[in-house]
């Protein structure tokens, strides 16, 4: 098989401490749709042209040993964020604090994008980011 090949997808885990509240900041927040919900510990999302992947912690499996799944220890050390482009970055600020998105400062501009961050309740960061099309 040649990779990647027709028919693959990429889809994003997060791990999160409970499952209910981030199902519905996800979908009431960022409009994601829910796709499935199994075992009260996963839940699938179509977000964009995306999927994410939200599941509980848990300890080491089979097919992943010594690996423990837990969600952000300290939201101010990131190790990946989600990017989301916008064609109006303080349109899409507005929106997104209407429905209980909470920014860590205002829309910041800079020749090449506007963007501004915001966390989800387990604190995966966020980004939305207008590109300014500049060279």
């Amino acid at each position: 098989m040649e990779l990647p090949a027709s028919g693959m997808t990429l889809t994003r885990l997060l791990v999160v401490s409970d499952l209910e509240r981030a199902r519905t900041w996800y979908s009431d927040v960022l409009g994601a749709a829910v796709h499935g919900e199994y075992a009260g510990t996963s839940c699938v999302l179509r977000f964009l042209d995306a999927w994410l992947l939200l599941v509980t912690g848990g300890p080491p499996t089979d097919d992943k040993p010594g690996v423990t799944f837990e969600p952000p220890v300290d939201p101010d050390r990131v190790h990946a964020e989600l990017i989301i482009g916008v064609p109006d970055c303080r349109a899409a600020y507005v929106a997104l604090s209407a429905r209980g998105a909470s920014f860590l400062a205002p829309p910041v501009e800079y020749p090449w994008e506007i963007r501004a961050f915001f966390r989800d309740p387990d604190g995966h960061l966020f980004e939305i980011s207008e590109n300014r099309g500049t060279d």
